[in-house]
Protein backbone atom coordinates (compact mmCIF):
# COMPACT_ATOMS: atom_id res chain seq x y z
CA UNK A 1 0.00 0.00 0.00
CA UNK A 2 1.46 3.34 -0.63
CA UNK A 3 2.78 5.35 2.11
CA UNK A 4 0.37 8.19 1.65
CA UNK A 5 -2.59 6.37 1.40
CA UNK A 6 -1.58 4.27 4.48
CA UNK A 7 -0.93 7.89 5.83
CA UNK A 8 -4.29 8.57 5.43
CA UNK A 9 -5.86 5.77 7.09
CA UNK A 10 -4.00 6.28 9.94
CA UNK A 11 -5.45 9.73 9.76
CA UNK A 12 -9.00 8.84 9.74
CA UNK A 13 -8.50 6.22 12.06
CA UNK A 14 -7.00 8.89 14.28
CA UNK A 15 -9.98 11.68 13.52
CA UNK A 16 -12.61 8.81 14.93
CA UNK A 17 -11.12 8.31 18.55
CA UNK A 18 -10.52 12.22 18.90
CA UNK A 19 -14.08 11.97 18.10
CA UNK A 20 -15.53 9.33 20.34
CA UNK A 21 -12.99 10.21 23.02
CA UNK A 22 -14.36 14.05 22.99
CA UNK A 23 -18.35 12.61 22.68
CA UNK A 24 -17.71 10.65 25.66
CA UNK A 25 -16.59 13.37 27.44
CA UNK A 26 -18.65 15.44 27.16
CA UNK A 27 -21.78 12.80 27.82
CA UNK A 28 -19.65 11.67 31.07
CA UNK A 29 -18.83 15.45 32.24
CA UNK A 30 -22.71 15.40 32.27
CA UNK A 31 -23.45 11.95 33.50
CA UNK A 32 -21.47 12.83 36.33
CA UNK A 33 -22.97 16.15 37.68
CA UNK A 34 -26.38 13.79 37.26
CA UNK A 35 -25.48 10.90 38.83
CA UNK A 36 -26.59 10.56 42.87
CA UNK A 37 -24.16 8.25 44.25
CA UNK A 38 -21.16 10.22 45.09
CA UNK A 39 -18.57 7.29 43.99
CA UNK A 40 -20.49 6.86 40.46
CA UNK A 41 -20.05 10.90 40.18
CA UNK A 42 -16.88 11.23 41.10
CA UNK A 43 -15.63 7.94 38.82
CA UNK A 44 -17.36 9.57 35.70
CA UNK A 45 -15.57 13.44 36.04
CA UNK A 46 -12.33 11.43 36.26
CA UNK A 47 -12.94 9.62 33.57
CA UNK A 48 -13.92 13.22 31.86
CA UNK A 49 -10.40 14.14 32.24
CA UNK A 50 -9.08 11.06 30.99
CA UNK A 51 -11.38 11.29 27.71
CA UNK A 52 -9.82 14.98 27.26
CA UNK A 53 -5.96 13.71 27.99
CA UNK A 54 -6.03 10.96 25.50
CA UNK A 55 -7.43 13.39 22.90
CA UNK A 56 -5.15 15.44 23.43
CA UNK A 57 -2.87 13.28 22.65
CA UNK A 58 -3.82 11.68 19.21
CA UNK A 59 -4.49 15.39 18.30
CA UNK A 60 -0.63 16.10 18.94
CA UNK A 61 0.17 12.65 17.09
CA UNK A 62 -1.82 14.35 14.48
CA UNK A 63 0.06 17.10 14.72
CA UNK A 64 3.29 14.90 14.12
CA UNK A 65 2.05 13.79 11.00
CA UNK A 66 1.65 17.07 9.89
CA UNK A 67 -1.98 17.13 10.24
CA UNK A 68 -2.34 21.01 10.72
CA UNK A 69 -6.07 21.23 11.32
CA UNK A 70 -7.49 18.85 13.81
CA UNK A 71 -10.74 20.75 14.68
CA UNK A 72 -14.11 18.78 14.57
CA UNK A 73 -16.06 19.47 11.12
CA UNK A 74 -20.01 19.73 11.45
CA UNK A 75 -20.88 16.26 11.32
CA UNK A 76 -18.84 15.12 13.54
CA UNK A 77 -20.21 17.66 16.34
CA UNK A 78 -23.16 16.60 15.65
CA UNK A 79 -22.52 12.71 16.06
CA UNK A 80 -21.23 13.99 19.43
CA UNK A 81 -24.66 15.62 20.04
CA UNK A 82 -26.57 12.57 19.10
CA UNK A 83 -24.45 10.43 21.71
CA UNK A 84 -25.53 12.92 24.52
CA UNK A 85 -29.33 12.44 23.37
CA UNK A 86 -28.85 8.98 23.72
CA UNK A 87 -27.90 9.76 27.64
CA UNK A 88 -31.11 12.89 28.56
CA UNK A 89 -33.21 9.93 26.82
CA UNK A 90 -32.24 7.55 29.34
CA UNK A 91 -32.79 10.29 32.37
CA UNK A 92 -36.18 9.53 33.27
CA UNK A 93 -34.79 5.79 33.64
CA UNK A 94 -32.68 6.94 36.64
CA UNK A 95 -29.03 5.96 37.50
CA UNK A 96 -29.28 2.14 36.01
CA UNK A 97 -30.59 3.91 33.03
CA UNK A 98 -27.50 6.13 32.65
CA UNK A 99 -24.86 3.90 33.56
CA UNK A 100 -26.15 1.07 31.10
CA UNK A 101 -25.67 3.75 28.31
CA UNK A 102 -22.13 4.85 29.79
CA UNK A 103 -21.67 0.63 29.16
CA UNK A 104 -22.58 1.21 25.64
CA UNK A 105 -20.61 3.93 24.92
CA UNK A 106 -17.39 2.28 26.29
CA UNK A 107 -18.19 -0.83 24.52
CA UNK A 108 -18.58 1.19 20.80
CA UNK A 109 -15.16 3.16 21.70
CA UNK A 110 -13.35 0.08 22.65
CA UNK A 111 -14.81 -1.21 18.92
CA UNK A 112 -13.34 2.48 17.45
CA UNK A 113 -9.65 1.43 19.34
CA UNK A 114 -9.67 -2.23 17.75
CA UNK A 115 -10.14 -0.82 13.89
CA UNK A 116 -7.67 1.74 14.28
CA UNK A 117 -5.32 -1.11 16.30
CA UNK A 118 -5.94 -3.20 12.91
CA UNK A 119 -4.39 -0.56 10.54
CA UNK A 120 -0.49 -0.55 9.95
CA UNK A 121 0.86 1.98 12.95
CA UNK A 122 4.31 3.45 13.80
CA UNK A 123 5.66 1.93 17.54
CA UNK A 124 5.02 4.36 19.38
CA UNK A 125 1.63 5.12 18.44
CA UNK A 126 0.21 1.24 18.79
CA UNK A 127 1.80 1.61 22.10
CA UNK A 128 -0.07 5.07 22.62
CA UNK A 129 -3.58 3.09 21.58
CA UNK A 130 -2.91 0.01 23.46
CA UNK A 131 -2.15 1.84 26.84
CA UNK A 132 -5.27 3.75 26.02
CA UNK A 133 -7.26 1.17 25.10
CA UNK A 134 -6.22 -0.57 28.67
CA UNK A 135 -7.69 1.97 30.51
CA UNK A 136 -10.82 2.04 28.79
CA UNK A 137 -11.04 -1.73 29.72
CA UNK A 138 -10.74 -1.11 33.00
CA UNK A 139 -13.13 2.07 32.82
CA UNK A 140 -15.96 -0.37 31.46
CA UNK A 141 -15.13 -2.85 33.90
CA UNK A 142 -15.15 0.26 36.82
CA UNK A 143 -18.44 1.16 35.13
CA UNK A 144 -19.84 -2.32 35.43
CA UNK A 145 -19.32 -2.54 38.87
CA UNK A 146 -20.76 0.95 39.54
CA UNK A 147 -23.98 -0.36 37.81
CA UNK A 148 -23.97 -3.67 39.67
CA UNK A 149 -24.26 -1.84 42.74
CA UNK A 150 -26.94 -0.04 41.76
Amino acid sequence: MPEHIALKKVEVALHELIDRLRAEQEGFRDLGHRLQNEQAKRFFLEETQRRAEYAAELENELHRMGVHDVKEDISRASKARLLWGEIQANLAGGQKALLSTAEKFDEATLKIYAAALKEELPLPLREMLDRQQAHLRRSQDQSRALHDLG
